[in-house]
Parts: structure tokens; C-alpha cells; sequence
């Protein structure tokens, strides 16, 4: 395809869009700049310097917690994850458990996806209309068709379920894996099977932060009845300083733990900027997302993100959203105003919530305003 005909409005959105090329297929052309499509307003733009594999400025950077003793009950590891969650929302944890290897696999399956021919990527593309499989999907952007500027990302998301209760002690095998793509299926199950063990043990910890001294099959279903799992790829782009690979937002999950490479590119709000979260190998970072932030009343808090792009290398990351289940009704926990607080927030269904966060573009941590009272 000749580069002019990517520089027509129509045929961008056309090409990128609705062929199913997404914008590693744009970014495949090797287009000198980026189409409008993908330029962000000045005012939305990140005023950073490029992140650098070698950046070690940590001082700087979200709190890193070393959990190889949490397996002892160590009071001193939950009291660092429970203020992390309380001032930061976001840190991250080393000595966690996860072999280094599992990670390494799991990120180069993700990398292994998005290297297939554009044929065999568009088997997996959802468009809300025809598609029959919802256990894995491929998408551009966040909200393509409502956004007035695009995302420069692609990402594959997958449902993980563990049976037909939904509940998340009964597999080995999650319901609908099967439909997941052969070259990153393995790779990414055995993620799962070494990553539940870690989310239960931070919901453990958060929960006992906030009084709840058992997790009993009610609070599972309502903090981790159904978990997503996503190859966010963001492709070479020629102007990162025009684009966002992800805009500025909170998560609607109860938590999200994120593998990231080392390539650099996520930043987080802080008191007077963003801040660049440094890759740290075998790592992951945790961040509060709304729904433990409804839940505990404010106590802890889900903090705006956002991701940029490179010029240098293709980034990848996997997100696994830690979500209610679609049914789970969500409020401040009583034992979150044991003390006589009043409640910030109301009962909200929380499948309610996930489609009004994806009914809108990224808009900041403007959706938690929807569960207020």
C-alpha cells in the first residue's frame, strides 16, 4: 500500500480500523509521521523526557516491596503494601514467587501474537457485531468509535474463567481458553496458574487492612469473580511526543498486576507530575483500581495512569484486571466504617460500572464520580 493513500483521513481510520491492520499494521507501513488520527492536543500531551531502559531514578519512582517473607505472615511486608495502597496506588513487588522464567515466556508469547501475518491476527478482532467468541478478542485503541483522537496500541484481551460458577477455585483449565491463540495460550495459562496465588495473598493483606479477617466465597466473587488478561502491544511510532500509547485513567478493576518489559513508557499521577514507574526485572507492579477505592471508602486509592509510546522498539505489557463478577453488587464494605464514616459512595452493580467505563473515551478518574452519592 502506498504511503499516500494512509495519509487520507478516511482511509486511516479504513486501513487501521475496519481492514482489521490495527496500528501495528500502520506502524508496519514504516509512515514517517503520524497521521492525525493519533495526534493528541497539546494540552493532553506528556511534557516528559523519553524513558531509557537505564533509568534508575527510583527516589522518584513508586514504592518497591520486597515480599519474599510474606509467606510468614511478615506484619512488616502488609504494612508496606497497605500504605503503598493508601498513599500511592501503585507499587510494585519483587521476590513475589512468580518464577523469572514464567515472566520472560509470557511477554515473548505476546510478542509472538502480534508478530502473525495481519490474516491470522484478524481471526481474533472484535467489532461487537458478528463475533461469536468472548473469551479473546483483539482491539485498537481504548473506544475507537467515540474517541476524537486514537490510541496508538493494539491489544488481545482474555477472558478467564474457571468454570461455569465462575468461580475461581475450580480449574486448571479456565472455560474458553481453548479459543485462545495457539502460539501464546500455554504461555500465558501457566502466567495464570503461578499469578493466582499472589493476587489472593495482596486481596488477603488489602482486605485485612480494612478489617475483613476472612475471604469467604461472597467477598471472592465480589473482588475476583472474573479475571482479564491483556497483551497491550504498542508498536514503533514515529512522533511519540504527538501520541499517547494510552491515555490518562484509573482502572475499574478491584486491582491490576501488570508485567511490563523494559523498554519504560507508564507514568503515574503525582502530586505535581507524572511519574515514570522504572522497570524493574521480575517485577510486577500493583495498582488500587476504583472498585477497592469504592470498597474501602476512599482509604485506598486508584490513581491515573497513562503509557507512551517509543521510536526505538515495539513495548508490550500484560495487565491481569482483578474485576468483581459482572453480578456482584459493590458499595464501601461495613467493615470499612466500623469507625462511623459515612459512606462516599453507593451500591452500584458492577457490571454497570465496567460498560459505562467503556461506553466513553479515557477520561481521567472521571467514571468513580459515577458510583458517588
Amino acid at each position: 500500500m502506498q504511503m499516500a493513500k494512509l495519509s487520507e483521513p478516511f482511509d486511516v481510520l479504513d486501513f487501521v480500523l475496519n481492514q482489521g491492520n490495527g496500528v501495528k499494521g500502520l506502524s508496519d507501513t514504516r509512515l514517517k509521521t503520524v497521521p492525525n488520527q493519533f495526534i493528541q492536543p497539546i494540552e493532553d500531551r506528556i511534557h516528559v523526557a523519553p524513558p531509557t531502559s537505564s533509568d534508575s531514578s527510583s527516589s522518584s519512582s513508586i514504592p518497591i516491596i520486597d515480599a519474599s517473607n510474606w509467606d510468614n505472615d511478615d506484619p512488616k511486608v502488609s504494612e508496606s503494601i497497605c500504605e503503598a495502597a493508601e498513599k500511592f496506588g501503585f507499587f510494585q513487588i519483587i521476590n513475589h514467587g512468580v518464577p523469572l522464567e514464567v515472566l520472560e515466556n509470557v511477554m515473548e508469547a505476546g510478542h509472538r501474537f502480534f508478530g502473525l501475518p495481519v490474516e491470522e491476527r484478524r481471526k481474533y478482532i472484535f467489532n461487537g457485531k458478528n463475533n461469536t467468541n468472548t473469551r479473546v478478542q483483539l482491539k485498537t485503541s481504548f473506544t475507537p468509535h467515540k474517541e476524537k483522537v486514537l490510541e496508538w496500541k493494539d491489544y488481545l484481551t482474555h477472558i478467564y474463567c474457571n468454570g461455569d460458577n465462575g468461580s475461581v477455585e475450580d480449574e486448571d483449565d479456565p472455560k474458553g481458553s481453548d479459543s485462545w491463540p495457539s502460539v501464546s495460550r500455554d504461555q500465558l495459562l501457566e502466567y495464570m496458574k503461578w499469578a493466582k496465588p499472589v493476587i489472593k495473598r495482596l486481596l488477603k493483606v488489602l482486605m485485612k487492612g480494612l478489617n475483613v479477617e476472612e475471604i469467604d466465597a461472597t467477598k471472592e466473587n465480589l473482588l475476583m469473580g472474573t479475571l482479564i488478561v491483556n497483551f497491550n502491544y504498542y508498536p514503533i511510532c514515529p512522533n511519540p511526543d504527538l501520541t499517547a500509547g494510552v491515555g490518562p485513567h484509573s482502572d475499574v478493576s478491584t486491582i491490576t498486576i501488570l508485567l511490563q518489559d523494559d523498554t519504560g513508557g507508564l507514568y503515574v499521577r503525582g502530586r505535581t507530575d507524572w511519574i515514570h514507574v522504572t522497570p524493574v526485572k521480575g517485577a510486577l507492579i500493583v495498582n488500587i483500581g476504583d472498585v477497592l477505592q469504592i470498597m474501602s471508602n476512599d482509604r485506598y486509592k486508584s490513581v491515573e495512569h497513562r503509557a507512551v509510546t517509543s521510536a526505538r522498539k515495539h513495548r508490550i505489557s500484560v495487565p491481569i484486571f482483578v474485576n468483581p463478577g459482572p453480578n456482584a453488587v459493590m458499595g464501601p464494605l461495613p467493615e470499612a466504617l466500623q469507625l462511623g464514616e459515612k459512606p462516599i459512595y453507593k451500591q452500584v452493580l458492577y457490571s454497570d460500572y465496567f460498560n459505562y467505563f467503556f461506553s466513553k473515551p479515557h477520561e481521567g478518574k472521571q467514571t468513580i464520580e459515577y458510583a458517588k452519592i
